[in-house]
């Protein structure tokens, strides 16, 4: 008698866990929104709903859509580097949502003298994980300060981040950055399978260098970025895609500002 009760127990233990599978990896096959708001700026939603931004330059930017320069949820705010267009609505954003902000160590003290309650201050090779995502500070090659009236604040280095969500998706933020030969550690390294890159030229890398730079790091897609916002940054994605055919192996998203993909 005991053994076809055990048996009838093993067969009900055993279909429970065949029909919780698909559950499982139903959530672990979840894909990241990401949003692409214009200039250097970023909103991306993980597989468990965290809201990041990257570089949240909105009331201001000129390229941002309407609907979409007023944030109502955050979680984590990413700040490249401490100028305007990519600082942007950091501090309003984080006062509304209660976000975490991570950035450099001086860049974050001047945003908590501004009043910012949670700051994580960071620096390059450094890794912080929270709500699941492992957000890695990475070199860019660029300057960082903010001007006040007559006077120019310091705030620490330029940065890229390398972010590796909960479904072990990673993608590398290039930030503002000229082109530099160690983009083919970050490549080899953590292997974002989306780069995300300056293309505008002036303050950046131009297409060509950006071409190159997608060369290094072998991801399997390139995002281009920081083109076109003003009359200064004359990159275009055109350009881009050109010298992108020397590179069959990666393929150029062109992200319209406003879009979404997953």
């Amino acid at each position: 008698m005991r053994k076809p009760i055990l048996f009838i127990l093993f067969l009900i233990l055993f279909f429970s866990f065949l029909l919780s599978f698909p559950l499982q990896a139903a959530e672990i096959g979840k894909e990241v929104k990401i949003t692409y708001l214009g200039h250097a700026a970023f909103r991306f939603i993980s597989p468990k709903g965290v809201v990041l931004y990257i570089d949240p330059f909105l009331m201001g930017n000129p390229k941002t859509p309407p609907e979409l320069k007023s944030v109502e949820k955050a979680d984590l705010i990413l700040v490249t580097h401490g100028h305007g267009d990519h600082l942007g609505d950091t501090l309003t954003i984080a006062e509304k949502t209660n976000a975490k902000i991570v950035a450099m160590p001086e860049l974050g003290r001047y945003l908590t003298r501004k009043g910012a309650k949670q700051v994580i201050g960071m620096n390059k090779g450094g890794t912080y994980t929270s709500h699941g995502i492992a957000i890695t500070m990475v070199h860019a090659l660029h300057s960082s300060s903010v001007t006040e009236g007559d006077q120019v604040i310091y705030t620490g280095e330029p940065a890229g981040f390398v972010l590796r969500f909960e479904n072990g998706f990673t993608l590398y933020h290039a930030g503002d950055t000229g082109l530099f030969g160690d983009m083919k550690i970050i490549g080899e390294l953590y292997q974002p399978e989306v780069s995300i890159l300056p293309i505008g030229s002036h303050f950046t890398m131009d297409p060509r260098e950006a071409a190159y730079a997608a060369k290094l790091l072998g991801s399997k897609y390139v995002i281009p970025i920081h083109y076109g916002t003003f009359p200064v940054l004359t990159g275009t994605v055109e350009d881009f895609q050109k010298w992108m055919k020397a590179i069959p192996q990666t393929k150029v998203l062109a992200v319209k500002v406003g879009e979404t993909i997953q």
